[in-house]
């Protein structure tokens, strides 16, 4: 059954047939994180949650549990050694089993490239790419016993094309995930195991980078906005954490090795 007081529930949206299934989410305590972990339980999904912020996760997963939904929080930094293996074997232990895994976690360090370092290199390695491979690596297993299962990676509408100046780090790190979940996907496939990506546009939520810019300075934004988004606004993290709802569940069970873009066609990649 699904939680009380869901989309779900009230029987006006599509079965994704999520109900009981174990998901685990990283960088969850807010913004797409916390959209797509919402999405998730309000079609029924058990959930495992991970952040750095101890305090900020415990208020996310509360808001989940008040929804219906069952919650494991788990405070981790996934980009250590251990992080990502910690998160999913606690995602198991307390559920018993893993049937998604969605990899969230991550982020940047702006600069032009001859002045970035192998510092900056390698620290966002670890987080945008390292953190769910290793997280891959544990909740493979875990979904063969299953029977299968699915696994997302959260990309970027600047991992299917160039970015701008200053991103050389963000936008290797970003078609990193395009590939390598493609490569799974052709392995995993003859396990009921999908692999695919999302690749969000511009995304505007409370806090984050979009939404500071907006409010720093909003003619700059509104500019910015006429001429890259053609739906004349900003993403919303719920856009992005349905697709991803549904592509986790068995609607989506021919879709694997894609990269689906949820941009507002502000993208403009061939493929």
């Amino acid at each position: 059954m699904a939680p009380s007081g869901s989309r779900h529930s009230a029987g006006k949206f599509m079965d994704l047939k999520l109900a009981g299934k174990v998901a685990a989410v990283t960088g969850a305590s807010r913004g797409l994180g916390f959209a797509i972990a919402r999405s998730l339980a309000e079609e029924g999904a058990k959930l495992a949650v991970c952040a750095r912020d101890a305090a900020g996760l415990e208020v996310a997963a509360e808001s989940l549990r008040n929804a219906g939904a069952e919650v494991v929080a788990v405070p981790v930094d996934v980009a250590s050694p251990s992080g990502a293996t910690t998160f999913v074997e606690a995602a198991a232990e307390r559920f018993g089993a893993l049937h998604v895994l969605v990899n969230n976690v991550g982020g940047n360090r702006r600069g032009r490239f001859e002045e970035t370092t192998d510092e900056d290199w390698l620290d966002v390695i670890q987080l945008n790419v390292l953190s769910g491979l290793r997280a891959c690596r544990a909740a493979v297993p875990l979904m063969r016993e299953a029977g299968g299962g699915s696994i997302v990676f959260v990309s970027s509408v600047f991992g299917r094309e160039k970015g701008g100046p200053g991103l050389s780090i963000y936008n290797a790190t970003k078609s990193a995930l395009i590939s390598a979940a493609g490569i799974m996907a052709l392995e995993l496939a003859p396990e009921g195991i999908r692999v695919n990506c999302v690749a969000p546009g511009s995304i505007r939520f409370e806090g984050g980078s979009w939404d500071k810019r907006v409010k720093a300075d909003p003619e700059g934004m509104k500019a910015f906005v006429a001429v890259n988004l053609p739906l004349g606004r900003f993403g919303r993290a719920r856009e992005v954490g349905d697709v991803v709802a549904f592509l986790a569940s068995e609607r989506a069970s021919l879709i694997t090795g894609a990269c689906i873009a949820v941009d507002g066609a502000q993208g403009k990649s061939l493929v």
